[in-house]
């Protein structure tokens, strides 16, 4: 607020004093908030449209597919834990399936193979499937240069799960 002496007030008629005090609190217009940064284009893109990195998974020092399997059911309960089945599983559960996972070098997922899949259960399969691929890049087997793990879907009718690797049991 500008200071104004109060000699100048006591002289100006009160509209006038209120519009000199209005006048001392205005204050500059703030500048326009800025655009948000664009990312940078990669060179070579041809549609000018921007690519964002691909996230940078961690890599797994497994040395065969047993012990990988530990490292990605770690990864998907890392990604998915508010779906993970807490405790010892009921005795009845609703799907149980069995999948092979092929990992490249990278991380991503290559190939799904149901080896017991839950075909009473076909929302369970697909949920199952978008799950694994969402969790990509997965851990980089970098001793292996690729895997193929399998593990088994133990599957709630909550929709909750776990997996065979890291299951707390079942009653």
């Amino acid at each position: 607020m500008k200071h104004i002496p109060g000699r100048y007030l006591a002289a100006l008629p009160p509209l006038a004093m209120v519009a000199a005090l209005l006048a001392a609190c205005s204050s500059t217009p703030l500048p326009p908030p800025a655009p948000p940064a664009q990312p940078a284009t990669e060179p070579g893109a041809a549609d000018g449209r921007s690519q964002a990195p691909a996230p940078r998974a961690r890599s797994s020092s497994a040395a065969n597919a047993r012990a990988y399997r530990a490292d990605a059911a770690s990864h998907l309960y890392g990604l998915n834990q508010e779906r993970i089945y807490k405790g010892r599983l009921p005795p009845m559960l609703y799907a149980i399936g069995v999948l092979q996972v092929e990992v490249d070098g990278r991380g991503n997922v290559r190939n799904l193979n149901w080896m017991r899949a839950p075909r009473h259960a076909p929302e369970v399969v697909a949920e199952i499937e978008r799950t694994v691929r969402a969790a990509a890049p997965f851990p980089a087997p970098a001793r292996m240069g690729k895997v193929v793990y399998t593990d088994t879907w133990l599957w709630h009718k909550s929709g909750r799960f776990q997996l065979d690797t890291l299951t707390e049991g079942q009653d």
